[in-house]
């Protein structure tokens, strides 16, 4: 139940009660409950969010030529949002990639929360969830 998958570009999440994914289920229905279609955006931006969450650094020039964009151009707020965790010790940003500390790993969601911009756009939302 409330599981989310991802298929190619698309992201979709099933229903999340027990009662409303068997009565889907019953049906001979999926329990799929909601569906996203990515956009280029949100592509570019789940490759920057996976490759910190997983390895904990992200190389520009790898998201550069996946995408073709320019990481910092296209990025820039973002490494702005991100100077508060380089001056607490949590990241490392150099001219080629940003990588988490030791320290960083601990709070890798708020970290990579900087290049949401669903979360970056509604601030006042709190349907996520926390990170501590």
């Amino acid at each position: 139940m409330s599981s989310i998958g991802r298929v190619g570009a698309t992201y979709s999440q099933n229903a999340k009660t027990l009662e409303e994914y068997c009565d889907l289920l019953d049906r001979g229905d999926f329990a799929v409950v909601k569906g996203l279609a990515l956009n280029r955006d949100d592509l570019v931006r789940r490759s920057v969010i996976m490759a910190l969450m997983c390895q904990g650094y992200v190389q520009f020039e790898s998201i550069d030529v996946s995408h073709l964009i320019d990481f910092e151009s296209y990025f820039s707020n973002e490494l702005e949002r991100l100077r508060p965790f380089v001056e607490q010790g949590m990241v490392v940003v150099d001219e080629s990639c940003i990588q988490l500390t030791e320290q960083g790993w601990f709070f890798v969601r708020g970290i990579a929360m900087q290049f949401d911009k669903y979360l970056q756009t509604d601030r006042t939302r709190a349907k996520f969830s926390k990170i501590i």
